[in-house]
């Protein structure tokens, strides 16, 4: 449904990606930003704007609405945020004693509208009480969020869904002052399922609002919010190609092995430190998050985990610390994947599902669980701030090509390069492995075919990478033991303590910790689950199982991670049996008596 407005066409300014070029002589101060946001910005530490931000930002204190296109990482956040609190703070000068709410932010997940809060509070560190921003995304109760909304703050940041209970119990008041409306990763919102939540939230609020729609692809989505929300909305398109392009800096390799020799190799990769920086495994289902996390703590290797079972806060704490360095890997799921705008239709959507179950098709009974059980705001492979990321590792495939590219997009980001590992299960070995197979493997090969010829179209390159199977089997019957203590009573006992674990600290604890902030840097979500058999043999690399190369004859493809492999020297063991065997041949010292023994014949 279009919104109507007086002067609503479907004209549009379009910046072509041609002409969008950084010009040098473009700095934060020549766009005419109020002093304390400059502050603001110069505590951040950014230098000079984005392409987004030098283009966004002029025309967004002109007034006009803007419907932005741009990858992850490249500064949308702020490019909407400093024209937002540049208009806040004028209109507290103009009316220092008025408290309206001005702006309003969607974001499809809580853990976005946390970031952007953030963010907010960052660049206007230096306004004083002059901008107050609340996140209205979180799960308070009804008494709560009337005590938010008491003051009006100036700007609220939201999922759709809690921005329409924000304007139900606020009423006429909340809304009457809104001049600005900001959709941010718009091309998310809609697959999140908050149609209904946007066309009420376009009926309640004024009409003539300037618009920002923020997003890294332009999908048919972001055409309908464009038709409801905007009016001849400038459209900066700040990349060439159709499709999104958050993999610029990405090297794309992929692995084909079978169901079991995804465990093998993840237990070569980690323990041998193949990987040098911080990684993000993503895996099929919820369970299989804690597969292999118990999998992987057979040898001593630390991770923790992330999916919608989790409370917001916890998982927000998980970022933040990974973010801090304190974790090198997640384990994650992406339950709400981007789905749609496949050219293949002979993968049915049921198959290519990432099944949250043990696998196998779920009864009604088990839907309903799920439902009341999983956070439907919750989202992974977009939206969320991950710094720093070296490597993603696709341990199970994404449903789709653009899940695929948006989980890609979390490494490599602000020029900085980085590497995706995929592995792919052919055909042939599927269901060979019962205790570590999935049913959305199935169709690995397809799904993969698919994805590569998405990724030749933008001009990337998907090329196979390659372990030497023979130096990584004499690590599989190590392997075999730690799958065999991973049992399904395991899996479920650990996901159980998990999740007591996690809602003990973020509900009840939340109190203390905001008393207390010094014992919240010491909550870690790493720490080992012990649901399994630990069998302590296996925490340690015998030399005799390592390549006499070093760690680096186990691979024929280039560097994991954006880093250089690790380089031993020689086996040390090895090497001082061979020099002890020729000290002996040498000398004489050592040799059998018997066979040195000479004896005379009698004549």
């Amino acid at each position: 449904m279009k919104r109507k407005f007086e002067a609503d066409n479907d004209a549009a300014v379009v910046a072509a990606a041609a002409n969008m070029t950084l010009d040098d002589e473009v700095t934060f101060q020549s766009l005419g930003l109020d002093a304390r946001l400059l502050q603001g910005i110069a505590k951040l530490g950014f230098a000079n704007p984005t392409l987004v931000q030098a283009k966004a930002i002029p025309l967004a204190l002109e007034g006009k609405d803007i419907l932005a296109r741009a990858k992850t990482g490249s500064g949308k956040t702020a490019a909407y945020l400093l024209p937002l609190l540049q208009s806040v703070l004028k209109a507290k000068e103009a009316s220092p004693n008025e408290n309206a709410t001005r702006a309003f932010i969607l974001v499809p997940t809580k853990e976005l509208a946390e970031q952007v809060q953030k963010m907010c509070e960052k660049l206007a560190a230096f306004c004083g009480k002059a901008v107050r921003v609340v996140n209205g995304a979180q799960n308070v109760s009804e008494q709560v969020q009337r005590s938010m909304l008491s003051e009006n703050p100036d700007i609220i940041v939201a999922t759709p869904a809690k921005a329409l209970l924000h304007i139900t119990l606020g009423g006429q008041a909340l809304v009457e002052k809104v001049v600005h409306l900001v959709i941010d990763e718009a091309d998310l919102v809609l697959s999140y399922g908050y149609e209904d939540d946007l066309q009420a939230i376009a009926k309640a609020l004024p009409k003539g609002l300037q618009t920002f729609l923020m997003s890294a692809t332009l999908t048919q989505e972001v055409e309908t919010l464009k038709k409801l929300f905007c009016r001849n909305p400038v459209i900066l398109r700040l990349q060439e190609g159709e499709d999104e392009d958050e993999s610029g800096g990405v090297s794309q390799y992929v692995v084909k092995c079978a169901e079991d020799e995804k465990f093998l190799l993840m237990y070569v990769i980690f323990k041998l430190k193949l990987i040098k920086g911080k990684c993000i495994v993503f895996v099929g289902e919820i369970d299989r998050c804690y597969r292999l996390k118990l999998f992987l703590e057979q040898f001593g290797i630390r991770s923790c985990i992330l999916n919608s079972e989790l409370p917001v806060n916890s998982r927000l704490h998980i970022v933040e610390e990974f973010n801090k360095g304190v974790y090198d890997i997640i384990i994650a799921t992406d339950e709400h994947e981007v789905v749609g705008d496949e050219e293949d239709e002979d993968i049915p959507k049921r198959a290519l599902a990432m099944d949250n179950n043990d696998g196998g098709e779920p009864s009604k009974k088990n839907k309903k669980k799920k439902k009341a059980r999983l956070d439907k705001e919750y989202g992974v492979s977009r939206g969320i701030d991950f710094q720093n990321v070296a490597c993603v590792l696709n341990f199970d495939l994404p449903a789709t090509s653009k899940s695929y590219t948006h989980r890609i997009g979390r490494t490599a980001r602000a020029g900085k390069s980085g590497m995706a590992m995929s592995f792919v299960i052919p055909e042939a070995l599927h269901g060979k492995h019962k205790p570590t197979c999935i049913p959305s493997t199935k169709n690995d090969e397809k799904v993969m075919a698919r994805i590569t010829a998405h990724q030749t179209k933008k001009g990337k390159v998907i090329k196979p990478y390659v372990f030497d199977m023979e130096q990584v089997e004499s690590f599989r019957y190590r392997m075999e033991d730690a799958l065999r203590s991973v049992t399904r009573t395991a899996i479920r006992e650990a996901r159980t303590r998990e999740i007591r674990q996690e809602i003990l600290a973020s509900e009840k604890l939340k109190r203390h910790f905001e008393e207390n902030p010094e014992d919240l840097k010491h909550l870690r979500h790493d720490g080992e689950l012990r649901a399994a058999k630990i069998q302590p043999h296996l925490r340690h690399v015998p030399e005799y199982l390592m390549p006499k190369d070093g760690s680096a004859a186990i691979t024929k493809g280039p560097e994991i991670g954006g880093a250089a492999l690790r380089k031993s020297g020689e086996n040390r063991i090895r090497k001082a049996r061979e020099r002890n065997k020729r000290v002996r041949k040498q000398t004489g010292k050592g040799r059998d008596p018997l066979k040195m023994f000479k004896g005379k014949t009698k004549k």
